[in-house]
């Protein structure tokens, strides 16, 4: 499945309001995702930012009038609705709000809109009082009972001095939501149940025993089962990458509250992915205070963590389990054997050694590995489309058979 926006036409909306200036990020985000962006702006809009940027960076002429120049003028909104595989309203005032659910049509952009049959996100942003208006909050209902996908204003300080509802999200999580839209729903009800990132064992108040995972496939994977429906709950250790958006994060810092938080979880789960690089071992003993450098050398006692993979194996029924082998040498072999051991149905393993494909890393170099013995090498790609490969491999090899 395609993790991108690449061939993908997307008629981007900007309206008269101070989050104009979002929209410019928002454009640049979306050709980044290989999108081809068109660029329609109300009179008003053009008052906060010149559609002389968003020409540059769309690399096409802005259409913010119906009569505008050019040989295509007179029928461009028409034939932009036609080709768009999405629209996006983004800043989206209170006045165009109304006009969509009026389906008044005065000016190119709501004109447009009437001929646009493509999926369309609308993101809401203005006064807090003004969202809060019951015509704004009717108006919102009546679009969203059309099939409008809108996307809720965050709450925080305004511009206008006001504090509540009615800032526009920041362009990441408009971009995702967009990638939400446009993905298709193949695992909808699915109940994912995803670890990712490390723990931590501590031995004193302020030192502890952990390792460098970033916890990034964990949360690409979560995003993913998200994008096509799943409902989805991520255990986390400590990140401090952003979770991803309408996903349930449950905050945990070592072995044994991971091992807690999962097999709580597990009987409601469909699906249990384990990302998460958990610490074997734990000291025996945790010092109340911080332990002081003395003369003498110092010898730490360790005991065995739960093994959590394991555990999920001995109890699984009917839930898919999917476990993660970082390995630095004999990757079949040490993979192979996990497998077995844990009664896995899969087994995504990789080299630490590899540059692309270590702890951190944005990329990952990974091989599957199959319960008939079957494997599959994957060449060096963005985790984002690791993960959607992953559940594409679990829909044909696993769920399927």
């Amino acid at each position: 499945m395609k993790t991108d926006l690449t061939d993908k036409t997307i008629v981007l909306g900007v309206t008269g309001g101070i989050a104009a200036y979002k929209s410019v990020e928002l454009l640049r985000l979306l050709r980044k995702q290989g999108a081809n962006v068109r660029v329609m702006m109300t009179r008003n809009a053009c008052e906060f930012v010149g559609p002389l940027t968003f020409e540059a960076l769309s690399e096409h002429p802005v259409s913010n009038s119906l009569f505008d120049k050019g040989d295509d003028a007179p029928i461009r909104h028409i034939d932009w609705a036609r080709e768009a595989d999405a629209v996006v309203i983004a800043p989206a005032t209170a006045n165009i709000i109304g006009k969509l659910a009026g389906g008044i049509a005065d000016d190119a952009l709501s004109t447009f809109m009437l001929a646009v049959t493509s999926p369309v996100i609308l993101c809401p942003s203005m006064n807090t009082h003004m969202y809060q208006n019951r015509a704004v909050q009717k108006n919102l209902g009546t679009l969203k009972s059309y099939g409008y996908f809108i996307v809720k204003p965050e709450a925080g300080d305004l511009a206008c001095g006001t504090t509540g509802p009615g800032r526009l999200p920041d362009p990441p999580d408009i971009l995702d939501r967009v990638l939400y839209r446009l993905t298709p729903s193949d695992l909808k009800g699915k109940r994912f149940l995803v670890t990712a990132g490390p723990t931590r064992e501590h031995f004193d108040p302020v030192r502890f025993i952990s390792n460098p995972s970033s916890g990034k496939m964990g949360y690409a994977i979560a995003r993913a089962a998200e994008h096509r429906g799943g409902h989805v709950t991520l255990v986390s250790g400590p990140v401090t990458i952003p979770p991803p958006l309408n996903v349930s994060v449950v905050r945990v810092l070592s072995a044994q509250e991971m091992a807690r938080a999962v097999f709580d979880r597990m009987e409601q789960s469909d699906m249990i992915i384990k990302t998460a690089a958990v610490s074997d071992y734990r000291p025996k003993e945790q010092a109340t205070h911080k332990i002081k450098k003395g003369e003498k050398e110092k010898t730490l006692a360790l005991q065995k963590n739960p093994d959590i993979l394991k555990e999920l194996g001995r109890r699984k029924r009917k839930q898919v389990l999917v476990g993660f082998a970082a390995e630095t040498q004999e990757l079949e072999k040490n993979a192979g054997k996990k497998l077995a051991e844990k009664n896995l149905d899969m087994i995504v393993g990789n080299l630490l050694t590899q540059p692309e494909s270590g702890f951190g890393t944005d990329t990952n170099q990974v091989t599957l590995f199959y319960r008939d013995g079957s494997k599959e090498p994957l060449d060096v790609m963005e985790k984002d489309a690791v993960a959607h490969l992953l559940l594409d491999r679990i829909i044909e090899r696993i769920i399927r058979r």
